[in-house]
């Protein structure tokens, strides 16, 4: 509705209705402010008249500060929580994930580890790197460095040629858990996406909301095992196998 269109007569029940609808004249005891859409006084054309262009939402924060708490982080840039986790895990904060003291600032965590503003600068700079990385939401991609453990398992478990089976299941704190699993070959119902040698199978259903994501292989104090990073994603976990949309 446009701002000067006649309102519905149910629109917006609380405000004062004497007052007219945007368009109307004016009470006369209020003449001299002039009609909804006459133009607003100049000391007050900061603020705009009720036929000015909406105020623009203030914007979700782009970039990662030192002053950001750990849950704040993962919290506001869920498409890349798996990913700044194992970031911040890397530079010494162990404690990152499901248990962590996330309500710490990512400085204070720092420095109750030790940590110095250089490295805390240093820190800062790589997990804003990792947020302008650009994601191909056209595919499901493993990296490099998962698709070799997962041939090295393959050939563990003499299953040399299978696929890689990915797909998600209700469950976790947030909603859904990603699942792996070997695929011997796909269904008629999969969808086949090649990755770094690796066939993943995953079921056209699911696609939609696993299109975009990266599997990757990580080796660190946490434990190891495959996570997935997942750009559809609007919540998620520390530890990043649980997720919800």
């Amino acid at each position: 509705m446009s701002c000067c269109s006649k309102p519905k007569h149910d629109d917006h029940s609380h405000s004062h209705s004497h007052s007219g609808g945007c368009c109307s004249p004016a009470p006369k005891e209020h003449s001299h402010s002039g009609g909804c859409c006459s133009p607003a006084p100049k000391e007050d054309s900061h603020s705009g008249g009720c036929c000015s262009a909406p105020k623009k939402q203030q914007q979700a924060p782009t970039k990662i500060t030192r002053l950001m708490t750990i849950e704040d982080i993962l919290g506001m840039f869920p498409f890349k929580a798996q990913k700044l986790s194992q970031e911040i895990t890397n530079a010494g904060l162990h404690c990152v994930g499901c248990h962590a003291a996330v309500w710490e600032t990512l400085e204070g965590g720092m420095m109750s580890h030790g940590k110095t503003n250089e490295q805390i600068d240093e820190l800062v700079h790589r997990l804003n790197v990792l947020l302008e990385e650009p994601i191909d939401q056209s595919s499901i991609s493993i990296t490099a460095r998962g698709a070799s453990k997962f041939l090295e398992i393959l050939n563990d478990e003499n299953k040399q040629g299978w696929g890689m089976r990915f797909a998600e299941e209700m469950a976790g704190c947030n909603g859904f858990e990603y699942v792996l699993d070997f695929s011997e070959k796909a269904d008629a119902e999969d969808q086949i996406f090649t990755s770094n040698g690796i066939e993943i199978h995953v079921k056209k259903a699911m696609v939609p909301r696993l299109l975009g994501s990266e599997i990757d292989f990580v080796d660190g104090l946490r434990g190891s095992g495959f996570k997935i990073s997942n750009p559809n994603v609007r919540s998620s976990c520390g530890c990043g196998t649980s997720h919800n949309y």
